[in-house]
C-alpha cells in the first residue's frame, strides 16, 4: 500500500517515512523507509516535497541536512510501485514529481547536504548530485545501475551529467557498475568521504559553518550559482556582476564589511 492509499493521517505517515529535526537552524531530514533501502515512492517524495518548501520559507532554518534511516541512504524509485502503475499517465506523474523534487533541492534558498552511507543507487544517487554538497562514509557504494535491468537511468542522468565530468557519468550510466567513496570524490560527486564513525562530525562541521553566515548572502549566492551554468560566458559574468552590485548594497555586506574591519563577529540580519 503506498502513503497516498494509506487511511492513516499525514501525520502518522510523516512519522513513518520521513524524519525531521531541527536545532540551531539546522535542519536533518532523514528518508525513513528502511526496510526499502529508503527507495522514493511516491509518499515518501510528496513529504520531503513538502518539507523542502516548508524549509524554503522558513527564516529559522539555514542549513539543511538530508539522510537515510538504516543500513543505507537511498536505493533509487520504489519499483514496486513502478510495476504497479499501469497507464503512461501514472508513469509520468511519477517521473513529473521526482523531477520536480530534485529541481526544489537545487532551488531551495538554504545549502543542502547530502549525508551518504550505504547505498546511493539510481535516483539516490540523483539525489546526491542534486544537493549542494555531499558527504559519504568510506563503505557507501553509488551507482546507476539502471540499464542492468533494461531501464536506463534518464532522469538521474540529467543531476550526474551536470556534477560530474561527461565521461565519468557516461561510465556510470552505460556500465551500471557500482563505484566505492574514493571513486565517487574523484569524479566529483562527493565533497568528502570519512570513515563510519567520523560522518556525523564532518557533515556537521559543514552544516555548522555554513548556518553562521548571511543567509541572505547564501541564498542570492546560490541561486547566481546555479543560473550562470546554463549561460555562456558573457552572460554569465553580466548576470553575477548585477548580483554583486547588488550584493553590495544589502545590510549584511555592509555589516560584515564593518565586522571584518573592526575585527569582531558580524551580526547578521539577513538582508
Amino acid at each position: 500500500m503506498t502513503a497516498e492509499a494509506s487511511p492513516v493521517s499525514d501525520a502518522k505517515i510523516s512519522d513513518m517515512l520521513l524524519r525531521e529535526d531541527r536545532g540551531n537552524g539546522i535542519v536533518h531530514l532523514t528518508l525513513n523507509r528502511p526496510e526499502a533501502f529508503n527507495s522514493l515512492s511516491s509518499g515518501l517524495m510528496r513529504l520531503l516535497q513538502d518539507a523542502l518548501d516548508a524549509i524554503a520559507a522558513d527564516p529559522a532554518a539555514r542549513v539543511v541536512i538530508i539522510e537515510g534511516a538504516g543500513r543505507g541512504f537511498c536505493a533509487g524509485h520504489d519499483l514496486k510501485e513502478i510495476t504497479s502503475l499501469k497507464t503512461v499517465e501514472t508513469r509520468r506523474a511519477l517521473m513529473a514529481q521526482c523531477c520536480e523534487l530534485m529541481q526544489s533541492v537545487v532551488h531551495c534558498p538554504k545549502p543542502v547536504i547530502a549525508k551518504v552511507h550505504g547505498v546511493a543507487s539510481a535516483a539516490g544517487c540523483q539525489l546526491v548530485a542534486s544537493c549542494d554538497l555531499a558527504v559519504a562514509d568510506d563503505t557507501t557504494r553509488f551507482a546507476t545501475p539502471g540499464v542492468n535491468i533494461g531501464l536506463f537511468c534518464h532522469t538521474p542522468m540529467v543531476a550526474l551529467g551536470r556534477n560530474v565530468g561527461r565521461k565519468h557519468a557516461m561510465e556510470m550510466l552505460l556500465t551500471g557498475e557500482a563505484m566505492d567513496a574514493p571513486t565517487a570524490h574523484r569524479f566529483g560527486l562527493i565533497n568528502r568521504h570519512v570513515p563510519a564513525e567520523e560522518l556525523d562530525g564532518a557533515v556537521m562541521q559543514f552544516a555548522q559553518l555554513i548556518a553562521k553566515k548571511s543567509s541572505y548572502t547564501l541564498r542570492i549566492g546560490k541561486e547566481a550559482f546555479y543560473r550562470q551554468l546554463d549561460m555562456d560566458l558573457k552572460d554569465a559574468y553580466a548576470m553575477a556582476s548585477e548580483v554583486m552590485v547588488q550584493n553590495m548594497l544589502a545590510e549584511d555586506a555592509q555589516e560584515g564589511i564593518s565586522a571584518f574591519v573592526e575585527k569582531r563577529e558580524p551580526v547578521w540580519r539577513d538582508r
